[in-house]
């Protein structure tokens, strides 16, 4: 299946767009998961885009761009990854290690050059705030849309357009001759989400919430066992029973849902609780005093096991 022109044009499009969406707009149309979902509906598998979308935001979970660093653009990753994926008939898995990652790293050199080129919007502002010329900011403002669509837009419509008989071939001599190196690309691709959720877990205070994290591990895996056996006795008794209309739907991931929305809001409480007593206590100068050495060794306790505190994100 050859990738037509149409889904080219629309595929490049939106991965100007999708950068726009993440710094401005923020409506999750610029996730990896939602740049799965939309490739796979215009090359017609939306199954495989959700994969592999899936697959890299998971892998990204724990990254972030903290002041003005650049990481890895899952998005671009995501939509030519499944566009080949799809095209070709690549396994999912596969795409995600040996397109998605790669693409993704190599798209930070063009995140680079996009915040280059805004520098020069930037001095053309700074230099229509001295003239108070207020057409002239919102006017270079908008501008600075131009460099950071441009830096997705040109790679995707090169790789797509003059990129497929490229990647055809290199699939094709990946799975004859180098089957061994695709097993193992496979295989990585699987683990990555892994990897994601590792580097999160590395920022999130798991120390101090740890049996939050046991709880949410252990309801999911009996959430979805009961499910799944649910589902597995209504399909019997469907075979038994002709007459038997009713399914079961299995959403343990609903249950573990409003489980954690009520813990987190038991934590809520708890935190708001402790504030206003710590308030309270704070009236008093000896009491504050203490209280101040009390949130510094809170503090200085966060900071070694990792957690990030407000003023650093």
């Amino acid at each position: 299946m050859a990738i037509q022109w149409w889904q080219i044009i629309i595929l490049t499009l939106y991965s100007g767009y999708q950068i726009w969406d993440e710094l401005h707009l923020v409506t999750s149309a610029g996730s990896a998961v939602f740049a799965g979902l939309f490739t796979g509906l215009v090359m017609g598998d939306v199954k495989t885009g959700l994969i592999i979308g899936g697959a890299m935001q998971l892998t990204i979970l724990g990254v972030g761009t903290f002041g003005g660093a650049s990481r890895i653009d899952a998005n671009s990753g995501t939509v030519l990854a499944t566009a080949f994926s799809v095209a070709i008939g690549m396994e999912p898995e596969q795409a995600v290690a040996a397109l998605a990652v790669p693409v993704a790293a190599l798209m930070i050199q063009t995140d680079v050059l996009a915040r280059f080129a805004n520098t020069y919007f930037a001095h053309r502002i700074d230099a229509a705030i001295e003239k108070h010329d207020y057409k002239g900011i919102e006017r270079n403002y908008l501008m600075g849309i131009l460099p950071w669509a441009l830096s997705r837009m040109i790679p995707i419509f090169l790789a797509l357009a003059f990129g497929g008989g490229v990647v055809q071939t290199a699939v094709d001599y990946l799975n004859t001759n180098l089957a061994w190196l695709a097993d193992g690309l496979t295989l990585a691709g699987r683990v990555l989400p892994a990897v994601g959720f590792a580097i999160l877990l590395r920022y999130l205070p798991v120390k101090k919430n740890i049996a939050y994290l046991v709880l949410g591990f252990v309801i999911t895996a009996l959430l979805s066992t009961v499910f799944s056996n649910i589902t597995a006795i209504s399909g019997e008794l469907g075979k038994l029973a002709e007459e038997l209309s009713g399914t079961f739907v299995p959403l343990p991931m609903l249950g573990v849902s409003l489980i954690g929305f009520a813990l987190a809001f038991i934590h809520y409480k708890n935190t708001v609780s402790r504030q206003a007593l710590e308030d309270k206590l704070a009236k008093a100068p000896a009491v504050a005093a203490n209280a101040g050495q009390a949130d510094a060794a809170v503090e200085s306790h966060s900071a070694e096991e990792g957690e990030i505190l407000d003023d650093e994100l």
